[in-house]
């Protein structure tokens, strides 16, 4: 299958759970990342084209967690394969310079190098 997305997705192995970073809120997990971007599977449907601030926390692959806080915009909600699950894509609008440093070094990771 041909990717034509403007940012490639790398899916994520094992669960990083994210939270509403203004109350602490479960919303999900992250099913995919890219450097714009992230397709969270949560368990009910976000408000559409609403904006948030989310926590999650990568892997690394020098053992250490790496926890990064971003702002994002959602973009589209679609019903899952599994049932009672949503699909949700979030543009990423707001990031630290830090933030966006951890998130670019871990996407350039191999995939094994972060199990």
């Amino acid at each position: 299958m041909n990717e034509h997305r403007r940012a490639q997705r790398k899916p994520i192995s094992g669960v990083v759970l994210v939270e509403n970073s203004l109350n602490g809120a479960s919303l999900g997990r992250v099913g995919n990342l890219s450097n714009t971007g992230l397709m969270l599977i949560a368990p009910r449907r976000l408000r559409e084209n609403a904006l948030f601030q989310i926590g999650f926390t990568l892997p690394g692959s020098d053992g250490r967690a790496h926890a990064l806080e971003i702002g994002v915009h959602e973009q589209w909600t679609s019903t899952a394969v599994t049932p009672g699950q949503f699909w949700i894509g979030l543009r990423i609008i707001d990031i630290s310079d830090a933030d966006q440093s951890v998130l670019d070094n871990w996407l350039k990771q191999p995939e094994y190098a972060l199990r």
